[in-house]
Protein backbone atom coordinates (compact mmCIF):
# COMPACT_ATOMS: atom_id res chain seq x y z
CA UNK A 1 0.00 0.00 0.00
CA UNK A 2 1.30 3.71 -0.74
CA UNK A 3 0.78 6.43 0.92
CA UNK A 4 -0.36 9.63 -1.33
CA UNK A 5 1.41 12.58 -0.95
CA UNK A 6 -1.15 14.49 0.99
CA UNK A 7 -0.76 12.08 3.82
CA UNK A 8 2.94 12.04 3.91
CA UNK A 9 4.72 14.94 6.05
CA UNK A 10 6.14 17.69 4.67
CA UNK A 11 9.33 17.71 6.30
CA UNK A 12 11.16 14.84 8.51
CA UNK A 13 10.82 15.25 12.20
CA UNK A 14 13.90 17.56 13.26
CA UNK A 15 15.42 17.38 16.53
CA UNK A 16 14.05 19.08 19.35
CA UNK A 17 16.25 22.18 19.44
CA UNK A 18 15.67 25.18 19.65
CA UNK A 19 17.08 26.02 16.04
CA UNK A 20 16.21 23.16 14.44
CA UNK A 21 12.39 23.58 15.47
CA UNK A 22 12.48 27.37 14.50
CA UNK A 23 13.67 26.34 11.02
CA UNK A 24 10.93 23.75 10.70
CA UNK A 25 8.26 26.43 11.59
CA UNK A 26 10.10 28.65 9.49
CA UNK A 27 9.17 26.17 6.48
CA UNK A 28 5.91 24.84 7.78
CA UNK A 29 4.12 27.56 9.21
CA UNK A 30 5.71 30.68 8.93
CA UNK A 31 2.85 32.72 10.42
CA UNK A 32 3.38 30.98 13.61
CA UNK A 33 7.23 32.36 13.76
CA UNK A 34 6.20 35.74 16.05
CA UNK A 35 4.65 33.12 18.36
CA UNK A 36 7.45 30.99 18.14
CA UNK A 37 9.95 33.76 19.18
CA UNK A 38 7.55 35.71 21.91
CA UNK A 39 7.20 32.33 23.62
CA UNK A 40 10.78 31.36 23.92
CA UNK A 41 11.45 34.96 25.05
CA UNK A 42 8.76 34.07 27.73
CA UNK A 43 10.39 31.14 28.77
CA UNK A 44 14.00 32.35 28.39
CA UNK A 45 12.94 34.99 30.99
CA UNK A 46 11.32 32.49 33.52
CA UNK A 47 14.54 30.47 33.00
CA UNK A 48 16.11 33.12 33.96
CA UNK A 49 14.34 34.50 36.87
CA UNK A 50 14.43 30.92 38.33
CA UNK A 51 17.46 29.57 37.78
CA UNK A 52 15.63 26.65 36.05
CA UNK A 53 15.69 25.06 32.60
CA UNK A 54 12.40 23.43 32.72
CA UNK A 55 10.30 26.51 31.27
CA UNK A 56 12.96 25.81 28.33
CA UNK A 57 12.51 22.41 28.46
CA UNK A 58 8.22 22.70 28.52
CA UNK A 59 8.97 25.29 25.49
CA UNK A 60 10.89 22.70 23.59
CA UNK A 61 8.52 19.48 23.94
CA UNK A 62 5.86 22.24 23.17
CA UNK A 63 6.72 23.16 20.09
CA UNK A 64 8.32 19.93 18.89
CA UNK A 65 4.41 18.02 19.38
CA UNK A 66 3.35 21.51 17.27
CA UNK A 67 6.11 20.86 14.60
CA UNK A 68 4.69 17.62 14.72
CA UNK A 69 1.34 17.94 13.74
CA UNK A 70 1.99 20.71 11.62
CA UNK A 71 4.07 19.07 9.17
CA UNK A 72 1.44 16.57 8.50
CA UNK A 73 -1.18 18.27 6.74
CA UNK A 74 -4.64 16.42 7.28
CA UNK A 75 -3.75 16.33 10.67
CA UNK A 76 -3.02 19.99 11.47
CA UNK A 77 -6.32 20.58 9.16
CA UNK A 78 -8.61 18.35 11.45
CA UNK A 79 -6.97 20.15 14.76
CA UNK A 80 -7.78 23.42 13.43
CA UNK A 81 -11.39 21.93 12.80
CA UNK A 82 -11.85 20.87 15.52
CA UNK A 83 -10.06 23.78 17.76
CA UNK A 84 -13.27 25.61 15.67
CA UNK A 85 -15.75 23.29 16.68
CA UNK A 86 -14.59 23.33 20.60
CA UNK A 87 -14.95 27.17 20.30
CA UNK A 88 -18.31 27.55 18.94
CA UNK A 89 -20.04 24.10 19.25
CA UNK A 90 -22.61 23.37 21.45
CA UNK A 91 -21.62 21.66 25.16
CA UNK A 92 -21.66 18.44 23.32
CA UNK A 93 -19.70 19.11 20.18
CA UNK A 94 -17.01 20.91 22.33
CA UNK A 95 -16.46 18.27 24.30
CA UNK A 96 -16.09 15.77 21.70
CA UNK A 97 -13.79 18.37 20.03
CA UNK A 98 -11.78 18.66 22.96
CA UNK A 99 -11.51 14.75 23.75
CA UNK A 100 -9.81 14.44 20.04
CA UNK A 101 -7.98 17.07 20.73
CA UNK A 102 -6.36 15.76 23.45
CA UNK A 103 -6.12 12.38 21.16
CA UNK A 104 -3.95 14.35 18.95
CA UNK A 105 -1.81 15.50 21.24
CA UNK A 106 -1.10 12.67 23.12
CA UNK A 107 -0.38 10.73 19.78
CA UNK A 108 2.18 13.55 18.92
CA UNK A 109 3.68 13.67 22.44
CA UNK A 110 4.06 9.22 22.54
CA UNK A 111 5.02 9.43 18.73
CA UNK A 112 8.19 12.18 19.70
CA UNK A 113 8.79 9.75 23.26
CA UNK A 114 8.78 6.56 20.58
CA UNK A 115 11.32 8.90 18.64
CA UNK A 116 13.64 10.07 21.24
CA UNK A 117 14.17 6.44 22.11
CA UNK A 118 15.59 5.04 19.08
Amino acid sequence: MTTSAAERPLIPQPPATVAALRQAVAQIAPAALPAFSRELDQAADQARQGSDLAPLRRFVAQWAVYVHIQRQPRLAERLRNLEELAATGDAGQAREAASEIGRILDDAHAALSTSHRR
